[in-house]
C-alpha cells in the first residue's frame, strides 16, 4: 500500500505514457554520531540488501564529529567515510554527504537500526514515478516512544493542514530523492533533525511527485539524539517553511480569527450601546494581517518563477 500525491490534475496511481526511465543508480548516504557499537552491521545491512536490487551504488558514511570511533569502525566495512572535526548535525551531515554523492538519485538512512534496509527494495521500486520516495512509518510494527507520539501527531496535522494534502510522515529518515531536487532547496535545509521536514515541505508545496511507502520502525540501538526541545523547533521550522512557498495558509486565517473576535466584541459593545476602540484595532489588525499575506504570496511567486521552481519532470543524471 502506498499514498501517492502528485501534481494538479494527475489522479493518484496513474502512470503517464512518457513515464521517465530510471537510471538505476544509487548513492546511499549515512549519517552517524556515536554509533561505533551499531555502523558496522548497519552499513554490512544496507550494503547487503543493495547487491540483491540490481541497481549501482555506493555508500557514504558522514561522521558527524563522534568521539567513541564511529569513523574507524566505518572504515573497516570499506565504504567511504566523510569525517566532521565536529558536530555539526544531523542535516549538515546530510548535505555534506549529497554533495559528494556520484549519482543522481539519493537514498538516506540511519545508522541507529530504527529503519529496516529490508524496506529499501520498495522505494526503489517506486522510483520511476516519483521525484521523492518517503517510508512512512505507517507499518504494523512501529516503535515510535508514547512520549513522543503526541507532539508528532499534531505537528503531522498541522504540516498537512498548511501544505494543503495529507502528508503520512513529514520527518522521516529513510527516504529516496533526486538529487536535483534537494541541490534546489539545499538554501532552506537547516543543519539540525529538521532538514527532512523541509525538504518534504518543500517539495510537496511545489508539487513534486512525492510517494510514500509504509514501512516498520524498530526499537532504537542505543540512546536517542531527539530531545524534547526539537518538538518546538519543529512547529517553527513546519510554520517558517510553509510562510516561505504559501504564505495565505497561514496569514488568512490569523486575520480571520482576529476579524471574528473583533465581530464577537462589536456586537457585545452594541448590546453594551458602548463601541470601543478595541473593535475598531481588530478590524484593522485583520486587514492589515491580509495585506501581508498577500504581499507575501506575492513576493514567493515571484521568488519561485525567477527560481524556475516546477513540479513533476524534473531530471537528474548520474555525476562522477
Amino acid at each position: 500500500m502506498a499514498y501517492v500525491q502528485t501534481a494538479p490534475g494527475v489522479l493518484p496511481g496513474m502512470i503517464e505514457e512518457d513515464a521517465r526511465a530510471v537510471d538505476q543508480a544509487v548513492s546511499v548516504v549515512i549519517p552517524a554520531y556515536n554509533e561505533a557499537a551499531h555502523v558496522a552491521a548497519q552499513i554490512q545491512a544496507v550494503r547487503d540488501v543493495m547487491e540483491l536490487t540490481g541497481w549501482n551504488f555506493e555508500i557514504i558514511v558522514v561522521d558527524d564529529g563522534s568521539v567513541d570511533g564511529t569513523a574507524q569502525r566505518a572504515v573497516e566495512t570499506g565504504v567511504r567515510v566523510l569525517r566532521n572535526r565536529r558536530n555539526r548535525g544531523y542535516g549538515a551531515s546530510l548535505k555534506r554527504g549529497i554533495a559528494a554523492a556520484g549519482y543522481g538519485w539519493i537514498l538516506i538512512t540511519d545508522a541507529d537500526g530504527t529503519y529496516p534496509p529490508a524496506a529499501i527494495p520498495e522505494l526503489l521500486a517506486a522510483a520511476a514515478e516519483a521525484d521523492m520516495v518517503v517510508g512512512a512509518r505507517v507499518g504494523p510494527n512501529v516503535a515510535i516512544p508514547a512520549s513522543r507520539r503526541p507532539a508528532k501527531w499534531v505537528l503531522g496535522k498541522l504540516a498537512s493542514y498548511l501544505a494543503g494534502r495529507k502528508l503520512p510522515d513529514i520527518n522521516s529518515g529513510l527516504r529516496l530523492m533526486r538529487r536535483d531536487l534537494v541541490e534546489r532547496y539545499v538554501h532552506l535545509l537547516p543543519s539540525g533533525f529538521s532538514f527532512t521536514t523541509t525538504i518534504t515541505l518543500a517539495s510537496t508545496c511545489n508539487d513534486y511527485q512525492v510517494e510514500y511507502v509504509p514501512i516498520d520502525y524498530l526499537a532504537r540501538l542505543g540512546s536517542s539524539k531527539i530531545r524534547p526541545r526539537h518538538a518546538y523547533e519543529f512547529l517553527l521550522l513546519i510554520i517558517r517553511t510553509i510562510i516561505y512557498f504559501n504564505p495565505l495558509k497561514v496569514f488568512l486565517p490569523f486575520g480571520a480569527l482576529l476579524g471574528l473576535v473583533g465581530l464577537v466584541k462589536f456586537v457585545y459593545d452594541v448590546y453594551m450601546d458602548n463601541l470601543s476602540e478595541t473593535v475598531v484595532l481588530m478590524f484593522l489588525g485583520a486587514l492589515i494581517v491580509w495585506a501581508v499575506g498577500l504581499m507575501a504570496d506575492q513576493n514567493a511567486r515571484i521568488a519561485m518563477n525567477q527560481a524556475g521552481v516546477h513540479g513533476a519532470g524534473s531530471q537528474a543524471g548520474p555525476r562522477r
